[in-house]
């Protein structure tokens, strides 16, 4: 919209663009929910009751056979099995069906308001009535499929390391019984006390959000700053503020629904601490951390005028770990939802960024497209010097755990992101090229947990691998390392022209650094939707290597047998 255009006109445009897009969002909504709703629902319900007797059976046979625990604990596990599972039935059906019915309906209702963004009004138009409605239903089964990944996939795979890993006897985790009683009442305790003070406490500053939120909207449309900064761009946040009650009370509810786990989770404080005392302080000191982070958010008062009774030894740092290990296994530590309360789900109450600022930020399918297309590209390479074959392809589509097809499952990504990482080394980027030129940072990073998680490890690993400062014939021996990890035939035949170490000191750092390659791509491959994602991968260098040599009828079968939604 040209901006030498009348201000009256303009305010006409956007409250007729504005109640125009909801009445058209509603009406799609109507139309498509009722198909992608039972489609996300159905779908997801189907998954968790068809696949629960093999959870119930893959979760009882890892406790059995791990060594991790010693027999009381082990015996502590299976007693309390059953009540997990009620919860996890519970929830996850609950979860799905709230799911189903949220993304049928406000899907293709936001992506009528998205649709302004376009350039033109022909554009604008088409958009309106196009977007959300073929893409919601496509997008249901999607959601399907990557939680089907994540159920028959990931979770036996986390069991399989836990049930695999060898503990030494430092290791093992040990319960003794005069713990259990302990571990009982402060868990009782912690849902008496957390639940009805988080309700307080979440229904009390409740109204605080509501309006303390509008009025940031509110100032933002009148000065036009942050989402009012384009006028294009002001019917999506008319919609934020049509729906911001919502959010609020959607915050509210998952605040609460949030503290029967913190309350719960005095139990393993009880069992870490080894500790009834600090299992009572924790319950009381989580009471004071919600109220701090929540008036943190609001601006209110700094801090809070509960107590915060002291409940760790040693402090826990906030910052996540993130450890791998080859023969000594694999491990990684998350930050524990025990260090802070679960706050009320409060947007930024602070200036919001422009459109423009926004656009700055690397979006996570941004960097997903890389890591997959990278995986490719280096697939493709190690094709054409016959490094991986098409049987080791066929061999990953038809297995269950990565493992069982190590080369492909966890080398080729492996490999692909050594390179990501020498390539950022080489034009001397601060943080992580991708392919496309872009730098992802600690500034214009995903603001998401899970990255996160990641971030940290890798840019400490880039950094190891700068300092050691390989020459090329090294470099092509980590390449070996991580392509083929303990392989020792496969690596001997590619001729790469690598250089082992002689000192075994410096080899021993080159093999740490492709342990923790592959231990952090390992990770990377159990998140949700990595598995459907990668699985096309595969099968694009399947039909590269069909074409450029002879055809296979039995691996076009193999091909076809496992196409994807």
């Amino acid at each position: 919209m040209s901006n030498s255009m009348n201000p009256c006109l303009k305010i006409s445009y956007v409250v007729f663009a504005f109640f125009s897009a909801i009445f058209l969002g509603a009406l799609k909504g109507s139309l498509v929910g009722p198909v992608a709703g039972p489609i996300l629902i159905l779908g997801n319900v189907g998954v968790i009751l068809g696949l629960f007797p093999a959870h119930v059976y893959w979760t009882v046979d890892t406790i059995i056979k791990t060594n991790r625990f010693d027999v009381p604990l082990k015996v502590a596990f299976l007693i309390a099995l059953p009540a997990l599972f009620g919860i996890w039935l519970g929830l996850s059906i609950a979860g799905s069906v709230i799911i189903g019915v949220l993304y049928g309906f406000f899907t293709p209702w936001v992506s009528t308001f998205e649709a302004f963004r376009q350039d033109t009004e022909l554009d604008k138009f088409k958009h309106c009535i196009v977007d959300g409605t073929w893409e919601t239903i496509k997008g249901s089964c999607t959601v399907v499929r990557d939680f089907a990944d994540v159920c028959y996939h990931s979770y036996p795979a986390y069991l399989k390391e836990l049930r695999e890993r060898n503990a030494s006897f430092e290791d093992t985790q040990t319960l003794r019984l005069i713990h259990v009683p302990a571990c009982i009442v402060v868990g009782l305790m912690g849902l008496i006390v957390e639940i009805p003070l988080y309700t307080i406490i979440a229904i009390v500053k409740g109204p605080l959000m509501l309006f303390k939120g509008w009025h940031r909207l509110l100032h933002d449309l009148v000065t036009r700053e942050g989402p009012f900064f384009e006028t294009a761009c002001i019917p999506v946040a008319g919609l934020t503020i049509l729906l911001w009650p919502l959010i609020v009370i959607g915050s509210i509810f998952f605040s609460i629904f949030s503290s029967i786990f913190i309350g719960l989770y005095g139990s393993a404080i009880v069992y870490q601490e080894r500790s009834f005392r600090r299992g009572v302080a924790y319950v009381i000191a989580m009471v004071a951390e919600f109220d701090e982070y929540t008036n943190d958010f609001l601006y209110l008062r700094e801090g809070s005028i509960l107590p915060k009774p002291q409940y760790r030894k040693k402090r826990v740092s906030q910052s996540a770990e993130f450890s791998v290990g080859g023969s000594h296994g694999a491990r990684s530590k998350f930050i524990s939802v025990s260090t802070e309360g679960p706050a009320i789900l409060v947007a930024s109450l602070t200036s919001s960024r422009s459109v423009r600022e926004a656009i700055q930020e690397v979006k996570m399918m941004q960097i997903w497209g890389n890591m997959m297309k990278s995986s490719e590209i280096k697939g493709r390479e190690l094709l054409d010097a016959n490094v991986i074959t098409t049987a080791d392809l066929d061999q990953w589509l038809k297995t269950k755990y990565k493992d069982e097809a190590p080369i492909i499952g966890s080398g080729l990504p492996s490999y692909s992101f050594l390179h990501f990482l020498l390539r950022s080394i080489k034009f001397g980027a601060d943080g992580l090229l991708l392919l496309d030129g872009v730098e992802v940072n600690n500034l214009n990073r995903p603001q998401d947990r899970l990255v996160e998680w990641f971030f940290h490890p890798v840019m400490v690993l880039k950094e190891q691998i700068k300092v050691i400062n390989m020459v090329e014939g090294e470099v092509e021996f980590l390449e070996k390392v991580v392509l083929f990890g303990s392989d020792i035939k496969r690596m001997e035949a590619w001729e790469n022209g690598s250089v082992v170490p002689q000192d075994p000191l410096r080899a021993a750092q080159i093999e740490g650094i492709g342990r923790r390659l592959i231990g952090i791509a390992t990770a990377i491959s159990k998140l949700p939707s990595y598995r459907r994602k990668f699985q096309l991968v595969v099968k694009s260098l399947m039909t590269y290597s069909l074409d450029e040599g002879p055809s296979s009828s039995n691996l076009i079968k193999s091909i076809a047998s496992t196409d994807v939604v």
